[in-house]
């Protein structure tokens, strides 16, 4: 881990912070705990949506459900 590192990223590049429940440009929350980076702030304000709408695709993707039998 290294201390006082800045978390890395772009002007007009927006993220959103898990962590505290807003949008950032930049980022200033470490990694760890923002989703992005997102072209718009708008985007950026919609990310736990995209997320949940994505995850539901990829549960009802085959290529990714775990919960069947593999097939010889």
């Amino acid at each position: 881990m290294a201390f006082g590192r800045k978390p890395t990223g772009q002007p007009g590049e927006w993220f959103y912070c898990i962590k505290h429940g807003k949008v950032e440009e930049g980022p200033e929350c470490p990694a760890k705990d923002r989703l992005g980076p997102y072209a718009t702030r708008e985007e950026a304000a919609h990310a736990l949506e995209t997320a949940a709408e994505r995850n539901q695709e990829w549960r009802g993707d085959p290529r990714w459900n775990d919960d069947e039998p593999e097939e010889s």
